[in-house]
């Protein structure tokens, strides 16, 4: 392997944030913020990708920040899965920014704008350091620093409901703070370390023995907990429609697609890297998730069926797709943190196609949300009307879109588990309920409004077009060629723990 591809993990997060503090100090012109988080994002991409081509055959090493080794210092960690989830923010961060470019430019005063686009430099830095970090306390420092910058993206746009929507966020992600942190206090005591490879022996001595179970148990449960809170698992999802329905497109998109899966992932990691996958069964943490995971699916897809609201209709697809994660993470096998993997994957892709095209209908509907309002948008409007339909589709799971290959590993993940009657039928019920509510809007788009409009809509930019065409061949590729993927990710999972 290159020494390039050994410093790649460092490299990409050192950018993302050396961009985000010189942000502010860019002229304030000619989209110059905005083309130099892009710059910045898709050098990140190129990086993630030349790594993958480093590792994808199994390959995985340790990157040790500073002149300290382990225990004393902190690490980064590399390999299949890590690579092919850096390249996949990447593109749906960057695809999020170049297709809500417009409407940024118009929700956001001009002199807010760099601060924005630093914020959502700083965002990168912490997916990527969530992706890529050994070291339970640095990934704490990066949550809080995901935490700050996603509540100033939501209250970017000056109106009373986004400072109401970024408080109501700030609180329940402090909440989950405070909980993670206490946690990995706790975990600290008993094992010493902070490391994530280091504390797995540690911890599998401690179950061995049977000393201080409880403990063990409450740490557990405590990360669990906080984590599930960030990342919108139902019933701790309440918050997520009110930001997204008040957001800027490129927040709503950034925030769903991307935020959410940072606190997932480590999850993960928690359950594969720290505890080990036959402790948390001992512990019962897995059944714990899947429940949730399965009420998640479930109740999401009930509330975006009372929604008038799109925005806040595609919020609530978001708690329900969380559930599906945390069904694959629950199931408890190699197989089922593949599928759910490949569904981080594909929900990145979808979700901010879904928002951006949301937001050039809304456009189009000269900036009304209801789902009234949108009817005959397609027309007014292809490109994002084409989009919407996509990625409605896919939500749904229907052949050759994304979702259905990813719901389609849950569902052969679910046949190595006991309880594969509960996931299948939750995955059965829960397609059913997404095409319930999707179905509709797409009727409301395609339906030729009833008299010709006053005024003609705004045309769709380049900017749009360029990145509704990527989202819609990202869609396809994932849809039809997935079977790759999914073998890439299930070395990456093997090797991830």
């Amino acid at each position: 392997m290159s020494p390039l591809a050994y410093n790649v993990p460092f490299i990409s997060i050192f950018l993302m944030m050396v961009t985000a503090i010189l942000m502010p100090l860019l002229p304030n012109r000619n989209r110059i913020p905005e083309c130099a988080a892009c710059a910045a994002v898709a050098a990140s991409g190129i990086l993630s990708a030349f790594l993958l081509a480093s590792v994808r055959s199994g390959l995985t090493f340790t990157f040790a920040m500073g002149h300290f080794p382990a225990p004393w210092g902190n690490e980064l960690r590399a390999g299949p899965l890590e690579a092919v989830l850096a390249l996949a923010f990447s593109a749906a961060m960057l695809l999020s920014i170049l297709g809500n470019s417009d409407t940024t430019a118009e929700d956001i005063p001009r002199r807010r704008q760099p601060l924005y686009y630093a914020l959502i430099c700083l965002l990168m830095s912490s997916l990527l350091a969530l992706t890529y970090t050994n070291d339970l306390f640095t990934a704490y420092v990066f949550i809080e620093i995901n935490t700050l910058a996603s509540c100033g993206i939501v209250a970017a746009r000056d109106s009373p409901e986004t400072v109401r929507a970024a408080l109501r966020y700030l609180v329940m992600s402090l909440v989950g703070s405070g909980l993670l942190l206490t946690a990995i206090c706790l975990l600290y005591d008993l094992t010493g370390h902070l490391l994530m490879e280091n504390i797995r022996p540690a911890v599998q001595g401690l179950v061995a023995s049977r000393r201080y179970m409880l403990p063990l148990a409450s740490a557990l449960c405590l990360m669990t907990a906080s984590l599930a809170i960030k990342s919108a698992l139902y019933p701790c999802a309440f918050w997520l429609p009110d930001a997204h329905g008040s957001a800027t497109n490129a927040s709503s998109a950034i925030l769903s697609g991307l935020v959410l899966k940072g606190h997932i992932l480590l999850i993960a990691k928690i359950f594969c890297r720290v505890y080990g996958m036959e402790v948390v069964q001992k512990l019962r943490m897995d059944n714990a998730l899947l429940i949730l995971g399965l009420l998640a699916m479930m109740m999401g897809s009930l509330h975006a069926l009372g929604q008038k609201n799109v925005k806040r209709m595609i919020a609530w697809s978001s708690v329900a797709q969380v559930g599906y994660i945390f069904l694959g993470i629950g199931l408890n096998t190699f197989a089922g943190i593949a599928a759910a993997c490949l569904h981080i994957i594909v929900h990145a892709a979808v979700k901010p196609m879904l928002f951006t095209a949301a937001g050039g209908l809304i456009s189009a509907s000269w900036h009304r949300k209801d789902l009234h309002s949108l009817m005959g948008s397609f027309y007014r409007s292809r490109w994002a009307g084409l989009g919407f339909i996509a990625g409605a589709f896919s939500m749904m799971g229907l052949p050759t879109f994304a979702g259905f290959a990813s719901k389609l590993s849950l569902t052969l993940a679910a046949f190595d588990s006991p309880a594969i009657v509960w996931a299948l039928g939750a995955l059965a019920a829960s397609s059913v309920l997404n095409a319930l509510y999707y179905v509709p809007a797409v009727m409301v788009i395609l339906t030729p409004p009833e008299e010709s409009p006053a005024l003609p809509a705004p045309p769709p930019t380049w900017r749009f077009r360029a990145a509704m065409a990527a989202f819609l061949a990202l869609n396809f590729y994932l849809g039809l060629f997935c079977v790759p993927l999914s073998r890439l990710l299930e070395r990456g999972v093997k090797v991830f723990g």
